[in-house]
């Protein structure tokens, strides 16, 4: 059952996430098109390969997922310093839905979840697990705060964006340092995180994982082209490559 709650919600979280990131983009109807073809593109090869039990340790396990992750984050940065209209993209999503976004990790439950069943190993699954939540947690407060111009707002967001960079790193170092056939396993628990492998539950580290990643580094992009002033113009309404002056 739990399998199935996990397909549904990170299947939905996934798309609501790029409905949302693609309705906000500043580019035309046949861009944002381009743009959610190649993330369903991207979400169809990662759960045909997880059909296939590519990312096990009978195909090609841990390095597999890791080049998962990090393959669309390198394109999307290299896109990024070569591109003109990703750039645009970039500095034209409000940096509140950013924020919002992430939201969505409050599915870090699932890992608890797992770990209850005795399906994940206790110091991945924890550390992962809360740490996800809490990002998720204070992330409406927190675009809330942006939106409004609260005192301290961009202190605040480089904070929680730091932690929330640094909870995904972790969690996918604990995960392959878990994995069983893992060249660089040094958590020897059991049971070990050969679930995550699988589907649905590669999903996070194959598909959420980048998405959020890139979310992160998009939103140290948008703070470091900002100074943090009560009186700079709106950050959601008038996009900017260099910081104001």
């Amino acid at each position: 059952m739990i399998d199935v709650l996990g397909a549904i919600s990170l299947t939905a979280l996934f798309a609501v996430c790029c409905g949302f990131l693609v309705t906000a983009a500043p580019v035309d109807a046949r861009e944002r098109s381009r743009i959610a073809a190649v993330a369903a593109g991207w979400f169809f090869l990662i759960a045909v390969l997880g059909g296939f039990g590519v990312f096990k340790t009978n195909g090609l396990g841990t390095p597999a997922i890791g080049a998962a992750v990090l393959i669309p984050v390198a394109l999307l940065v290299f896109v990024a310093r070569r591109s003109s209209t990703a750039r645009r993209v970039l500095f034209g999503l409000p940096l509140t839905l950013l924020v919002a976004l992430n939201a969505g990790r409050l599915l870090g439950i699932f890992f608890l979840l797992l770990h209850d069943a005795g399906r994940l190993p206790p110091t991945f699954a924890t550390t992962a697990g809360w740490g996800d939540i809490a990002v998720a947690i204070a992330a409406i407060p927190l675009a809330a705060a942006i939106h409004y111009r609260v005192k301290g707002w961009f202190a605040l967001t480089l904070a929680w964006n730091v932690v929330g960079f640094v909870d995904l790193l972790t969690a996918v170092t604990l995960g392959v340092g878990s994995a069983p056939g893992s060249p660089v396993r040094f958590i020897f628990e059991n049971p070990n995180s050969v679930t995550v492998a699988s589907l649905p539950w590669v999903l996070i580290p194959a598909v959420l994982v980048p998405l959020y990643l890139v979310s992160h580094l998009a939103i140290f992009a948008r703070l470091a082209a900002l100074r943090p002033a009560s009186t700079e113009p709106s950050i959601d309404r008038k996009p900017q490559t260099t910081p104001a002056h």
